[in-house]
């Protein structure tokens, strides 16, 4: 549990968590959108739903410390400040994206903002973190691998986890479960739950709740705190995504019922409650936010599309 120091916010704290997440929701809203029209190459994985984990470790970070994230990963690279006009155009394809218009929407890398890159290989963001993990000993910084629940039936899982252990890395790995591989329930091909899977290898494991913002920040502080002291801890936050996988996936797959109650349970609608801020503040931060993504929006779209690269025959390579 969260001590009452870590819980405390205070109050520009708190518009900027409010502020980013909503951030996350409305970009992600305009992908969607976007996609609609014809304007989004590629597929797109959206984190609307899981906004409360990506903020709240990220607010708990420090510089010098890395990220390694999914393929849903737009809302991991706006929750560490990469520009959100950059990963719109990014998404886009246009020549002013994060990385030029050239990754898409599931390969994105932000090394100025600590983020090792999106990983369109499920379990991939494990290994990254991992790794970056090895290099970071002894500089008092750590690594964050971001997965969802069934990357944790991978090989990759087991093998890193296993390593992390024996050397005391410094990384913490999150299990983002929003209750669905895919398009599977996480309980009908992970028996005995997720949290058991890291005790078994002697990693401190502790569950959380994935939609708080409030409890998910407090947990953060004091986890990644010991992490930097001890080494590896594994959390698994409770999380629900309010859409499909991906872009041709209409959900039809939920019981009846199942996201209406969760929507109950917005991180948006627990962040207004539990944040402390009145009902003025909440309303220019939305004013705020919204202005932005007008503008985001329009340069993006402005923007022009990257040259071609040209490709040598074989032949014509010395």
């Amino acid at each position: 549990m969260a001590t009452t120091e870590t819980a405390q916010l205070d109050a520009a704290t708190a518009r900027e968590l409010y502020r980013r997440m909503l951030l996350i929701r409305g970009v992600e809203d305009r992908v969607q959108s976007l996609f609609l029209r014809g304007e989004v190459y590629g597929t797109t994985h959206l984190y609307s739903g899981q906004e409360a984990v990506a903020v709240g470790f990220a607010s708990v970070l420090q510089e010098g410390d890395r990220i390694a994230c999914t393929y849903r990963g737009h809302g991991h690279l706006l929750a560490m400040g990469s520009d959100p006009e950059a990963v719109l155009a990014e998404l886009l394809g246009r020549e002013t994206g994060l990385n030029g218009g050239r990754s898409g929407s599931m390969n994105m890398v932000d090394s100025e903002h600590g983020v090792l890159g999106c990983y369109g290989i499920v379990g991939g963001s494990i290994a990254a973190a991992t790794g970056a993990a090895l290099a970071l000993r002894g500089t008092g910084s750590i690594a964050v691998a971001y997965f969802g629940d069934g990357a944790i039936n991978q090989a990759y899982f087991y093998e890193c986890l296993n390593f992390a252990k024996v050397l005391q890395l410094p990384v913490l790995f999150v299990c983002e479960n929003n209750g669905y591989g895919e398009y599977t329930p996480f309980e009908a091909v992970t028996p005995g739950g997720i949290v058991p899977r890291a005790a078994a290898l002697e990693i401190p494991a502790t569950q959380i709740d994935g939609m708080d913002i409030r409890a998910t920040r407090a947990a953060a502080a004091e986890i990644t705190a010991r992490v930097r002291e001890r080494g590896p801890e594994f959390v698994e936050a409770i999380t629900y995504r309010f859409v499909g996988h991906s872009r041709s996936d209409p959900g039809k797959y939920r019981p009846e019922g199942e996201l209406d109650r969760w929507r109950e349970r917005d991180p948006l609608v627990v962040a207004r409650a539990g944040l402390g801020l009145d009902g003025g503040e909440l309303e220019r931060i939305e004013a705020e936010v919204a202005d932005e993504l007008e503008r985001i929006e329009a340069a993006a779209l402005a923007a022009p599309f990257p040259e071609r690269i040209s490709i040598p025959e074989f032949n014509d390579v010395p």
